[in-house]
């Protein structure tokens, strides 16, 4: 289905409901093809595996299912810890 550029905006909607139910719409400027709208294609890749793919994401090795917490040995009080913090946070870092 081809339609033009002012076409698509007087009813992107409608075309939007098409492309959702499978339609591919190639949207012309004149007569030149500058678009086409439609579902994404089934074999497209979550972002993750595209980082991946290209090099920018490296997938982590731990092996979660044997993870093992152990306790602390001393309980923590978080909010002491947070107030240290907020009051000087060079002197928590030890600088």
């Amino acid at each position: 289905m081809d339609i033009n550029v002012s076409e698509l905006k007087a009813h992107l909607s409608k075309y939007l409901r098409k492309a959702s139910r499978g339609a591919r719409i190639i949207v012309r400027d004149r007569d030149d093809a500058i678009a086409e709208i439609g579902p994404p294609a089934p074999t497209a890749a979550s972002w993750r595996d595209r980082a991946q793919e290209q090099g920018r994401l490296r997938p982590g090795s731990q092996d979660w299912e044997s993870l093992e917490i152990t306790p602390l040995e001393a309980p923590v009080d978080i909010q002491a810890s947070l107030r240290a913090v907020r009051e000087d946070p060079n002197e928590v870092r030890g600088r």
